[in-house]
């Protein structure tokens, strides 16, 4: 037997993975902080995410994923839209609101709000804006990942990122990048 085969072969001995081992391991990756908004037919929501990343640049599409039992699940998935909205080292209330258990009016009462060329919401000062149509959705485990064109961008570069690692927030500073 070649070793490949071996090695798949003791894939199955292997315990699974813990959730809580899953979690720990997850904290040791370091995020953008996002806050990810849709507006339509559905009504309009937000949630914070740092469960997004690019997927390919041709055409430029990204992934947000989602958990179905949220209480907002629904409303993007009708909406068929949403913007991410990268937050900066400033917004980590605005992070915490949508983060929460408010309601989406309570939400959406801070910050400034302007419409997207999709529609959905684009955060004012916000450190980038990525505003997209969703293109595709696949189900995995207790997610959602949905694929989204990007319909248009807003960069701010006069600001610093909010990053949340080791279940906390840190800012990032554009400062000298490493050699």
């Amino acid at each position: 037997m070649p070793a490949n085969s071996q090695a798949h072969a003791s894939l199955t001995d292997t315990a699974p993975v813990s959730q809580s081992t899953f979690r720990d391991a997850m904290s040791s990756l370091a995020a953008a902080v996002n806050v990810v908004t849709t507006d339509g037919p559905g009504g309009r929501a937000g949630f914070t995410a740092t469960a997004v990343c690019s997927v390919t640049d041709q055409p430029p599409t990204l992934l947000v994923c989602i958990n179905r039992s949220a209480s907002v699940y629904e409303t993007f998935i009708e909406n068929g839209l949403l913007c991410v909205n990268t937050l900066g080292d400033s917004q980590q209330d605005l992070s915490n609101l949508f983060g929460g258990k408010t309601s989406q009016q309570e939400r959406f009462a801070c910050g400034q709000w302007e419409s997207g060329v999709t529609g959905a919401p684009i955060l004012d000062k916000a450190k980038l804006a990525l505003d997209c149509k969703i293109t595709q959705s696949v189900s995995v485990g207790t997610h959602d990942i949905l694929f989204c064109e990007v319909m248009d961008i807003r960069h701010q570069s006069d600001s610093d990122a909010l990053v949340y690692f080791a279940r906390r927030y840190h800012h990032l500073s554009g400062g000298v990048p490493v050699a």
